[in-house]
């Protein structure tokens, strides 16, 4: 297991505006403009605060769009439905694995590839 946890993700994309959009419509994130890098746009969210990580949609022009990660959600089949309602596609669905852990893969309508998931609930107090 790695000590170092996930801090940050990155999207690139040449249609930062639909992605934005996309990610505002499923999740509430906001983002802002943090200056052009390499050219392009660089639009930076905090994307849960102080639970979640940040990251950023970076304009890629020119290559391919790149990404994945996964976003920690309370429904998962919630979250699929709502993806697809803003233009996106549901890849692998819900699906819940031994451990209690519930998963989907989603497409957004940029043509990344991202993960949702909830964790297992919590096993009941011994007594």
């Amino acid at each position: 297991m790695s000590s170092t946890p996930v801090t940050w993700f990155e999207f690139g994309t040449d249609r930062p505006e639909e992605a934005q959009r996309f990610y505002g419509e499923v999740f509430g994130w906001s983002f802002e403009e943090q200056g052009a890098v390499d050219g392009g746009s660089y639009l930076v969210t905090g994307a849960g605060g102080g639970t979640g990580i940040g990251g950023a949609i970076r304009a890629s022009h020119g290559t391919p769009n790149y990404a994945i990660f996964y976003a920690e959600v309370p429904d998962v089949s919630e979250v699929c439905r709502r993806a697809e309602a803003a233009g996106g596609r549901v890849l692998v669905p819900p699906q819940t694995a031994p451990t209690g852990l519930t998963f989907a893969h989603l497409l957004d309508p940029t043509g990344n590839h991202l993960g949702i998931y909830t964790p297992p609930p919590n096993p009941p107090p011994t007594p």
